[in-house]
């Protein structure tokens, strides 16, 4: 044991801090290779394949069948499934020297090699104009946890709910609400829309972590290190797994959150 690292977990990250074998094992989560053509898809050589294949072999990640074919162990597969997370943490490197994911539950953190198929979005403009497009496309439902309400945004999303797109959104009981709001929501008939059931809402005592998400796209932006949550920057994508994080980060929210009070927001 050296520090708070088990010897077996230090010699794990020693074999995939080698570039080569690191390389090496990815490829073969794919298909088996022989070595000549692994050091020939590697464009590395049979002496560099072979000492590198040897130690993958040696520390259980690589196994050899019987003609000569390598291929991952069921040990090796399991460490592969779960390098995402590295990619994405290590892609996004200048983003989370700025941003926490500290308040995240350890399960969705653990999850996070799903959000590596995404694209940086930057600029309150570019997000907002986003955002609105998100919005257009909605076709079912769009859920969101905000810790603002962008004032012009409401208006274009009553006309989605008019066509029967369900809007489920948690609001942060210390939200503060744009001036006009309120006039607003009552020209375009919002309580109407809530005892229809077309919009639902609840309140969490505060909001770090906001998504926007509609059937198919979802967007995420993560809090700086002050704990506020950063407009300026976001992850946006269409990929399955991207979107399948968002909706159970929603779920797991809306299951802690209480009933929304209309009172306890500021309107500035």
């Amino acid at each position: 044991m050296s520090g708070n690292f088990p010897e077996n977990t230090e010699s794990l990250f020693f074999e995939l801090a080698g570039d080569l074998r690191l390389q090496m094992i990815v490829k073969l989560s794919y298909n088996k290779y022989r070595l000549s053509q692994l050091a020939t898809e590697l464009n590395a050589t049979m002496q560099e394949a072979h000492r590198n294949i040897t130690r993958l072999v040696d520390s259980g990640l690589v196994f050899k069948d019987g003609e000569g074919d390598l291929g991952l162990t069921s040990y090796g597969k399991s460490i592969v499934y779960l390098l995402p997370g590295y990619e994405f943490l290590s892609t996004n490197k200048q983003y989370f020297l700025e941003h926490s994911i500290e308040e995240l539950p350890l399960k969705f953190i653990q999850r996070i090699g799903s959000l590596k198929k995404s694209e940086i979005i930057i600029g309150v403009m570019a997000n907002l104009q986003r955002w609105k497009k998100l919005y257009s496309n909605s076709e079912v439902y769009i859920k969101e946890i905000m810790s603002q309400v962008p004032l012009d945004l409401i208006e274009m999303l009553s006309l989605k709910i008019q066509t029967g797109v369900k809007f489920s959104y948690i609001l942060a009981k210390d939200t503060i609400i744009p001036r006009g709001r309120t006039e607003i929501l009552e020209r375009i008939g919002w309580s109407n829309m809530i005892s229809r059931g077309l919009v639902e809402r609840k309140m969490l005592p505060q909001i770090r972590i906001m998504t926007i998400f509609n059937e198919k796209e979802s967007c995420l932006l993560f809090p700086n290190l002050k704990g506020q949550p950063d407009l300026n920057i976001m992850f946006y994508s269409q990929d399955t797994d991207f979107h399948e994080w968002c909706e159970d980060f929603f779920n797991f929210q809306w299951e802690s959150a209480g009933p929304f009070d209309e009172k306890k927001l500021f309107e500035t």
